[in-house]
């Protein structure tokens, strides 16, 4: 009879759990969703404490701190717990700096004087040991909370020669490129992932789908373009914020030595100092290779000339293999990173016939894209989805007032209408006159007094002033949208051997009341003794006139009836280059010099 009972509630429970498994389905699992053409958050995977974060070594092809080892480079990883427990694969954003284990900070005398005469050295400076901080297993927080419950994985790595990175920094020179590149070989599917900095137990991105995208702002956008310039498989898509990808461009304008705004007298051997929180028993090596030996034969403060190895550190040189989808984005008055930089790249790869956009908006340092347009992105290029971005317009202007999140779609950048205005030069007095189109009869020339003491500002904000010429269009009857690059050509002769040279566009009457920036149209720089070459300056004859021909920043800017546009021409810039003795003398020949403005609709009224 126990046998028979037995049996019964056998058959029963066995019933129970056939009827349970009709009744309750086994539940779904998780997967990326789309709407609109954007990754959406999906509750399963927007629960911070199930993500799984780790952080392991990727061992690169080089080795730059004299050890005899290949470098390894220190990665963190933060993704979904469904990687482990349903086998999903993802695609990955990653982000890679120098930025995350500290740095230098401002430290006192880290920068060089500016305070001195050309081709004068300047008295030594300081340089900072800088003290590693960071906890395993997290090397940043950066883009966690963005992408992750988007249906992404995130990792990031610490630059060659910073935190528990092996290697030298070298700020811009090809370890730079090949770091992240061997870091999306491991994502794409290379066994040169291991568990630790030394050891031999390695460790595989089984997790990655072996779709990569890459964003950051400032150096951290440089990377991105760093790595898209090697071409390495699976990097489908970047978006550089902010980016430098010319540390000439950053430090040097047309040959004069020009210091981001800011950070007076920073140069790139600057920058290695401040970055260098890496292994403090390689210092002593990487400090004589790479700072005292390449970069100190190599910056050349004394005539800020362009070579060998300011060409190395130009990623425009390396833009052959570049095959990532491009997004940009940068401020029109970002006097730290110009505008330049984000232009210049995006221009090459247009030209390659990459998926390209660019976004600009009216301020300074940083300001990444819209969300959607970012999500749109990678959605299309990392995940695949067909949304339709290849058609969507190439360029995305933020105008005057609007939000960021509000950009005007332009089918290109420079906007497609604008053509180039002649302006010339008519005197009203010794220190300023007209700006006008068509011509005018001859004008001779004027003179400015260089000094440093004054600063571009209160220069354009003067009535009159002995240290600057200033010409004027008449008050704007109609709006006037510049769109694209400025471009001076100038005739001038200078007292002494050598000078700087500061060109503004200003909009005018000055608005007190209002941020520096609104009235600045855009700037530039050069050194006169580089008319002929940024390779080969040549010191100035005193008194003989040189012509020379340079593009001021990018700008896209409606400037509205009731206002002028000023050209302002002075010597030594206080907030960007060296400052020599005042008193050099700058004669200007106004028959010959002439702006080229950049106008929609090719009119000025």
């Amino acid at each position: 009879m126990n046998k028979f009972y037995n049996v019964l509630v056998s058959i029963a429970l066995l019933s129970l759990v056939v009827t349970s498994s009709f009744a309750q389905p086994a539940k779904a699992k998780a997967v990326p969703v789309f709407a609109d053409g954007q990754a959406q958050v999906v509750p399963a995977f927007n629960n911070p404490s199930e993500w799984i974060k780790e952080d392991l070594w990727v061992e690169t092809e080089f080795d730059t701190d004299g050890d005899g080892r290949l470098d390894r480079m220190h990665v963190d990883v933060t993704r979904p717990l469904q990687t482990r427990t349903e086998g999903l694969k993802l695609p990955v954003i990653y982000e890679t700096s120098p930025y995350y284990a500290g740095t230098a900070g401002m430290a006192k005398g880290l920068f060089w004087s500016v305070r001195h005469n050309f081709g004068v050295k300047p008295p030594a400076r300081v340089h900072p040991n800088v003290k590693r901080r960071g906890q395993r297993p997290v090397i940043s927080r950066s883009q966690i909370k963005k992408w992750v419950p988007r249906g992404y994985i995130v990792v990031h790595s610490s630059s060659p020669g910073t935190g528990l990175s092996d290697g030298a920094p070298t700020v811009g020179g090809d370890n730079e490129s090949l770091a992240p590149k061997a870091v999306i070989e491991w994502l794409t599917g290379k066994d040169n992932g291991y568990k630790s900095r030394t050891g031999d137990e390695k460790v595989m991105a089984f997790w990655s789908s072996g779709k990569v995208g890459m964003t950051g702002t400032s150096y951290n956008g440089t990377l991105p373009v760093a790595a898209a310039t090697t071409g390495v498989k699976g990097l489908e898509a970047i978006i550089p914020i902010a980016p430098n990808t010319s540390y000439y461009h950053y430090y040097r304008s047309y040959g004069l030595v020009r210091n981001p705004g800011g950070y007076p007298g920073e140069d790139i051997d600057v920058l290695y100092d401040f970055i260098h929180s890496g292994d403090e028993a390689k210092r002593a090596y990487n400090n004589r290779v790479v700072r005292d030996t390449e970069m100190a034969q190599g910056i050349d403060r004394a005539t800020g000339d362009y070579n060998d190895f300011w060409a190395g550190r130009d990623y425009l040189n390396d833009m052959k293999p570049f095959r990532a989808a491009l997004l940009m984005s940068h401020g029109f008055n970002d006097w730290n990173v110009m505008p330049e930089h984000s232009y210049r790249i995006y221009e090459a790869a247009r030209a390659k016939g990459l998926p390209t956009q660019i976004f600009y908006h009216q301020g300074g340092h940083g300001g990444p894209p819209p969300m959607k347009l970012m999500n749109r992105w990678f959605t299309r290029y990392l995940h695949g989805v067909e949304n339709g971005v290849e058609k969507d317009p190439r360029a995305w202007i933020v105008r005057e007032g609007q939000k960021r999140t509000n950009p005007t779609p332009y089918a290109d950048y420079p906007h497609p209408d604008a053509s180039e205005v002649e302006l010339s030069i008519a005197a009203g007095s010794s220190t300023g006159g007209d700006l006008v189109t068509g011509k005018v009869a001859r004008q001779g020339t004027a003179t400015l007094v260089d000094d440093y003491n004054y600063s571009g500002a209160e220069l354009a904000k003067s009535a009159t002033s002995r240290n600057r010429l200033l010409f004027k269009t008449p008050v704007l009857t109609s709006p006037v949208h510049i769109s694209g690059k400025a471009k001076i050509k100038i005739r001038v002769a200078s007292s002494r051997p050598a000078a700087n040279l500061s060109v503004w566009l200003v909009s005018l009457p000055w608005n007190e009341g209002g941020k520096i920036t609104d009235n600045i149209i855009t700037r530039g720089w050069a050194d006169i003794q580089n008319y002929k070459s940024l390779r080969k300056s040549k010191p100035l004859k005193p008194g003989k006139f040189y012509e020379m021909t340079f593009e001021l920043q990018p700008d896209d800017q409606i400037i509205p009836v009731g206002q002028q546009i000023g050209l302002m021409i002075f010597s030594s810039d206080k907030e960007f280059t060296l400052h020599p003795d005042p008193g050099t003398e700058l004669t200007v020949d106004l028959d010959v010099t002439k702006l080229a403005l950049p106008v929609v609709g090719g009119k000025i009224g």
